[in-house]
């Protein structure tokens, strides 16, 4: 089944632990130690805790210039990603551009579903006009959201045939444990 996410890599943020005994080979090496040390319950993925006890991971509230760095260079890699995307340059992704990006992440999702997330993220209200679109930020949430998503189907569905039979409490865990 190919619902699964292949992403480029814009894996975490740079954050500054401290020093390895022998210097990283390459950065993304640093960034795997890094991400591996932040990612406490061993998802895969970052959790928007897991993400802010890092940023806070003294207790002061101020993050360093290198985590600061590393933070920064996250979210460029991500508007890199949406301005791949973005083919008229608007400054926004429409329902073509997005079902291109999420079909190039892996998704098969249909069009009324894709329809859905850009009526839910359009926040300038152009979906009524039959022409929604999504931000730089709600781009990367629908990323994100749908990858968590399918992250969690994919335990549900273990013969990977794309649909899987859940009880309501069990769909209601489903949800919350990814909101």
């Amino acid at each position: 089944m190919s619902y699964g996410y292949q992403p480029q890599q814009h894996a975490g943020y740079t954050y500054a632990p401290p020093p390895p005994p022998a210097p990283p080979a390459t950065p993304e090496a640093d960034l795997r130690r890094w991400f591996d040390a932040v990612d406490t319950d061993r998802s895969g993925q970052l959790s928007t805790e897991e993400l802010q006890r890092a940023l806070v991971n003294d207790n002061s509230g101020l993050i360093t210039f290198p985590e600061f760095a590393g933070l920064w260079k996250y979210i460029e890699d991500w508007r890199q990603c949406f301005r791949a995307f973005d083919q008229d340059g608007s400054g926004y992704i429409d329902f073509n551009e997005l079902k291109r990006a999420m079909t190039t992440f892996g998704y098969n999702l249909s069009d009324k579903f894709l329809h859905l997330i850009i009526k839910k993220y359009d926040k300038r209200g152009k979906h009524s006009e039959g022409r929604g679109d999504v931000s730089f930020d709600n781009f990367v949430q629908i990323a994100v959201t749908v990858k968590s998503l399918t992250d969690a189907f994919k335990r549900i569905d273990i013969e990977g045939r794309g649909y899987a039979t859940i009880g309501y409490e069990q769909f209601l865990e489903l949800v919350v444990s990814n909101r």
